[in-house]
């Protein structure tokens, strides 16, 4: 599979990881190219049977997502501007909806639009010299990819509304000691540590993990109880696969699985 037809992105496929790039220089930002591109890819991407997680990083050292294109912006009218935040809200839901586990390997600042991109994937993994921020206010608007609600359901509604209502920007400690990030790593070391979790994760049964991404999503929404029953449900179903005879069958037998997602 080619992916050359896209002019904004950088993409690295190594079964099982596909490495994603935005590549906007110096600081890609996210316009409706970069939004538009990024959410078709995606698409391609939940279809390959070669890949089981996906990497999004920023092309260069100084940014992953500086934030959106201001400039794109500047003279929206409202409705435009409506329709810019339900495209980028696409990609967000694009991203947490699918079936292979996103990691952000955050290099950069992560602002505005950047930091909500992060906030989509499953995973945020920073460089120490990354910085996170939702802006916004600043510019006499709000987030409007989601910021102000996964940052909440991430961090607590207390520190979202502090990030939001300031402005400010946190380093890369900070985001780890209240939770936005999951891992710090030197700046060198960044897609290295991230590399490595994406190969433990998919080491695993591809459908299980799917499943586990799903139901840890749909819980969030539900009471406890009809969530439990989704997993128990969801537990049985996955007695029906081959990967679940192949993965008990390599346990009982000292060997490594060999899933093929089916």
């Amino acid at each position: 599979m080619s992916y050359d037809s896209y002019e904004t992105l950088k993409i690295q496929l190594e079964a099982p990881i596909a490495r994603i790039f935005i590549d906007r220089p110096p600081v890609n930002p996210l316009s409706s190219r970069v939004i538009t591109e990024l959410t078709a890819l995606a698409h391609e991407l939940e279809l390959s049977d070669d890949v089981r997680v996906i990497i999004l990083s920023g092309a260069g050292d100084k940014a992953f997502v500086a934030g959106a294109d201001i400039k794109e912006m500047l003279d929206m009218p409202p409705q435009d501007a409506r329709s810019f935040s339900e495209m980028g809200g696409m990609l967000g839901e694009t991203i947490e909806m699918s079936t292979k586990p996103w990691i952000a390997a955050v290099n950069g600042v992560a602002f505005g639009g950047g930091c909500e991109l992060a906030l989509a994937c499953d995973f945020i993994h920073a460089s120490e010299k990354a910085k996170f921020g939702q802006p916004e206010v600043k510019l006499g608007v709000i987030p409007g990819f989601g910021g102000t609600q996964r940052l909440a359901r991430r961090v607590g509604v207390a520190k979202c509304k502090e990030l939001c209502m300031t402005g400010d920007a946190i380093d890369a400690s900070e985001a780890l000691r209240i939770g936005l990030a999951d891992a710090v790593w030197p700046h060198d070391q960044l897609m290295v540590g991230v590399t490595a979790l994406a190969l433990r994760i998919a080491a695993n049964g591809p459908l299980a993990v799917a499943e586990c991404k799903k139901l840890i999503h749909e819980g969030q929404s539900t009471t406890l109880d009809a969530a439990l029953a989704l997993e128990q449900r969801s537990f049985g179903l996955l007695f029906g696969t081959a990967d679940q005879r192949e993965g008990m069958a390599a346990f009982v037998e000292k060997r490594k699985p060999e899933f093929k997602g089916r």
